[in-house]
């Protein structure tokens, strides 16, 4: 068997008194971390990349006035294998992939038939354990399998805590250029730089009881069993409604029931894209909140959507979301 980025002959090395380690990691058999430097390299993986590693991407743009767009910040995949490198040296973790398209079906936005690929990326950190995750994309986009693999690395890293800070964001509107370009782009928050999350700050809608579960699970290494998995999603039918949970259980896994998904992957799949379902919807609650019924008749409208109800995939909801967000009292979308 081919060693996995070099690891078998670094180790090799280390034994025959050639040197260590750089990075102090044992071999993959051998023992593995203590629980104290688990926490001490979890701890390095949370911090927030440098603001030069940061770039800004237009999620939404409003209808009408002067161009406006929402904006949320992301790191290139180059910030998320720097950082990789730095704590465990290229010989210190391995990713591998697995890419499945998925058969054509109608997509929301457009009424057209198209596939959906979908790239699951496994990252092992030698001494703390694995974790996969899925990206997708259009399979008409040209670079569809591009994205959805930085997508399945980004949300794979972000399981021992790497970027995952910037899953608080939620969008700020900034004045665009003739070109949807933004003019300015917002200040990073103290919590969004190392220096501030150094000295304690923390995004200010984090769940203190999520985030202490999220880092014990990434501590020791493991992940959900399938039972833990199909009660999380089956808790979240009644907050999602029919037509979406109905909706992300056919896309995503091709069943009515998340008791009949038999891959623990694709339930992490299931339960990962719920969970920002799940978020969504209550962004959308507060973004409607003191705004009056009439606002979200009119989202749904301009959509081409009759009901909240038809509602059925992430893509849609996040459009209704961020149109309701830039929407104000009276103010035609």
């Amino acid at each position: 068997m081919s060693p996995v980025n070099g690891h078998d002959y670094v180790a090799a090395k280390e034994h025959a008194g050639v040197g260590p380690h750089p990075s102090g990691i044992r071999e993959v058999s051998g023992p593995q971390f203590i629980p104290g430097e688990i926490r001490e390299l979890i701890s390095k993986l949370e911090v927030p990349f440098g603001p030069s590693c940061i770039e800004w991407r237009v999620t939404n743009t409003s209808k009408n006035g002067k161009p406006r767009g929402q904006v949320i910040p992301y790191a290139n995949q180059r910030a998320y294998t720097d950082r990789l490198n730095q704590l465990f040296t290229p010989a210190g973790w391995s990713r591998k992939y697995a890419v499945h398209t998925s058969a054509n079906f109608q997509r929301g936005r457009d009424q057209q038939t198209v596939a959906k690929v979908f790239v699951t990326c496994e990252l092992m950190i030698f001494g703390l354990g694995s974790h996969s995750a899925t990206g997708e994309e259009w399979a008409d986009d040209e670079n569809a399998g591009t994205s959805a693999e930085a997508q399945a690395f980004k949300r794979s890293c972000s399981c021992f805590g790497l970027g995952r800070y910037l899953y608080y964001f939620e969008g700020t509107w900034v004045d665009l250029d003739e070109r949807r370009r933004p003019k300015s782009v917002p200040h990073l928050p103290g919590w969004a730089t190392p220096q501030g999350w150094m000295q304690g700050m923390r995004p200010p809608n984090a769940s203190l009881q999520d985030n202490s579960a999220d880092h014990e699970q990434r501590s020791n290494g493991s992940t959900p069993d399938a039972k833990t998995l199909i009660t999380a999603i089956e808790g979240m039918a009644e907050v999602l409604g029919t037509g979406l949970y109905r909706g992300l259980l056919r896309d995503l896994a091709r069943v009515w029931n998340p008791s009949d998904i038999r891959q623990i992957e694709v339930l992490q799949k299931v339960q990962e894209h719920m969970s920002g379902a799940q978020r969504g919807v209550r962004r959308l609650e507060n973004a409607l909140e003191g705004k009056g019924p009439e606002v979200l008749t009119r989202i749904l409208k301009t959509l081409g959507i009759d009901s909240l109800k038809r509602v059925k995939d992430l893509e849609t909801l996040k459009r209704v979301v961020l149109a309701a967000e830039g929407a104000e009292p009276g103010r035609k979308i």
